[in-house]
């Protein structure tokens, strides 16, 4: 009995002691799994109240727009949003960067007590992607320098966007895409002599743009109003209403010729033409294009210049020319050079380069001209002319009766003459 007993007791404080094993191994999991929720669990509410990055350029995040905008390059000067927004932005890159491009990633820019964007001078700035930029009681954008808008959505409860042209800078900008929405969509800075460049190539526009805007050209678009839009449209460049959606949609860029065939004949329009006389005379023109020029085909230009030249020179020497015809092509080029002769910095893009049209220049036929009559030497009296005996019966009678007495006289004159020789 004594070592069944001794069993039992060392069997019961064996199970003892792995309950304690086991009782210890559970309580240091549970503080192992306290500890790591604690190490887990604080950072994230920690990072939970700090500010999130707003903005980043290529692999680097930044808290505000305007400090991503500070740290661009030359190799990497794209900024884009990585979440909503309110801040005031100036394009002010480091010197070594001419612009940037600010990608809007389908967030929105809010003004914060001022104008949202402002480009200054001789700075460069590109907005793509969709996304808002809200001016509220501001302007969305102010700029001196150069823009590009390709997309987004630009509200503004006044003046949407601002342009100025200066003694010492001007405003050049190239809107291509977005939507635009505000109670005047275009107006001048206080300081403005101009405007400035400010193309309009496409977009959606709901406002008015005022009068005034002499500089402003409308290429492309559609409006909601034709409000003041008359000024700035050419001739040719109608506005097609959309019965879909109520706007109003510029035509396409067209060349068009009043006079796609001319004649030149003796005279004064007989003369050699120049790019230029040769618009003028055939009244060519593009609809509401200002940034392009069209310039006449060189070679075709020279060969109708050498046809007149020979009918010249036939006029001169009194000599016949033949009618001849010379086709021109005339093409619309975009500007590549500024106004002081410099590359043109504004990346003005169109999808209608080379678009051209022909004319046709006859030059009429030139007639050999007749002898004049010699007119008479001054101070020597013309010879007067013999009059022509006249040919009737009576003068060849009288003229035998004549010649019968002249032979009866010298019939005499011998007889009397022999008399005197006998004696």
């Amino acid at each position: 009995m004594y070592k069944h007993e001794k069993q039992a007791v060392e069997r019961l404080q064996s199970n003892h002691i792995h309950m304690l094993s086991t009782l210890s191994t559970a309580i240091i999991a549970f503080f192992l799994i306290i500890s790591l929720s604690r190490t887990l669990l604080f950072p994230v509410m920690a990072f939970a109240d700090e500010p999130q990055p707003v903005a980043q350029v290529g692999n680097t995040t930044y808290m505000s727009v305007q400090d991503a905008i500070g740290h661009t390059s030359m190799k990497n000067n794209t900024v884009t949003l990585l979440t909503d927004t309110t801040e005031s932005i100036t394009v002010t890159p480091p010197k070594v960067v001419r612009g940037i491009t600010l990608e809007l990633n389908g967030h929105a820019l809010n003004a914060s007590n001022t104008t949202t964007i402002t480009v200054p001078a001789n700075m460069q700035l590109t907005i793509t992607g969709s996304g808002t930029v809200v001016g509220g009681d501001n302007p969305a954008i102010d700029c001196r320098g150069a823009l590009r808008i390709q997309g987004g959505n630009f509200t503004s409860n006044t003046t949407l966007m601002r342009f100025a042209e200066t003694g010492s800078a001007s405003a050049e900008a190239s809107i291509s895409a977005g939507t635009f929405t505000a109670p005047a969509l275009i107006g001048m800075l206080d300081d403005a002599e101009h405007l400035g460049y400010v193309s309009i190539r496409g977009g959606e526009y709901h406002g008015a743009i005022p009068t005034g805007l002499d500089t402003l050209v409308l290429m492309g678009g559609s409006f909601s109003t034709t409000e003041n839009l008359t000024p700035y449209l050419v001739d040719m460049a109608g506005l097609i209403p959309d019965s879909d959606d109520g706007m109003f949609n510029i035509s396409e860029l067209a060349i068009s010729s009043d006079y796609p065939t001319v004649e030149l004949e003796q005279g004064s329009t007989l003369q050699k033409l120049t790019n230029d006389s040769l618009l003028d005379l055939t009244r060519t023109k593009l609809n509401g294009i200002s940034d392009y020029r069209l310039v006449a085909d060189a070679e075709q230009l020279q060969a109708l210049n050498k046809q007149i030249e020979l009918a010249l020179q036939a006029v001169a020497k009194r000599k016949a020319f033949d009618t001849v015809s010379q086709t021109v092509t005339i093409t619309a080029t975009r500007n590549a050079e500024t106004a002081d002769g410099g590359s043109d910095p504004q990346f003005r893009t169109s999808g209608h380069d080379e678009i051209s049209t022909q004319i046709t220049v006859n030059i009429k036929s030139i007639a050999k001209p007749e002898e004049p009559v010699k007119p008479d030497e001054p101070g020597k009296p013309a010879e007067p002319k013999q009059s022509d005996m006249p040919r009737t019966g009576s003068a060849i009678q009288a003229l035998a009766v004549a010649s019968l007495l002249l032979l009866v006289a010298a019939a005499v004159c011998a007889f009397v003459t022999s008399r005197l020789r006998s004696s």
